[in-house]
């Protein structure tokens, strides 16, 4: 499901639309919340539409439950960019030749079996 991108969206990346993932900010642009911001909390690609938060109405007894709102009439203001695959994609890049970022977990892995060589060595 792909939402617009804003007009400085569109300059940056070159691109007029993108898939919408949670953490997303957007802008409503019809219906009865027009005009709102916030940021996209669920999904549904049942409905084709999602949530968004601050956006809720209030049923009868007090209770408030999620508007969702069609893809189609929303305008994503700024991406979540915790994807790099995504940021990748949406820049033209190839993901796929994007370096992989070393964790500290393996760099101690790394150090660990080159401390245990090294006692070996001074062993002989």
């Amino acid at each position: 499901m792909g939402a617009n991108l804003s007009k400085d969206l569109q300059k940056k990346y070159g691109k007029k639309s993108a898939r919408v993932v949670e953490g997303d900010s957007v802008t409503i642009l019809r219906g009865e919340f027009k005009g709102v911001d916030g940021k996209i909390s669920k999904i549904s690609t049942q409905k084709s539409s999602v949530a968004i938060d601050g956006v809720k109405k209030e049923k009868t007894k007090g209770d408030k439950f999620d508007v969702y709102i069609h893809t189609s009439n929303l305008v994503i203001t700024s991406l979540n960019s915790e994807d790099k695959w995504r940021i990748a994609k949406l820049e033209g890049k190839d993901p796929r030749k994007q370096p992989k970022e070393t964790t500290a977990k393996e760099n101690n892995k790394e150090t660990k079996v080159e401390k245990e060589d090294k006692k070996k060595e001074d062993e002989k």
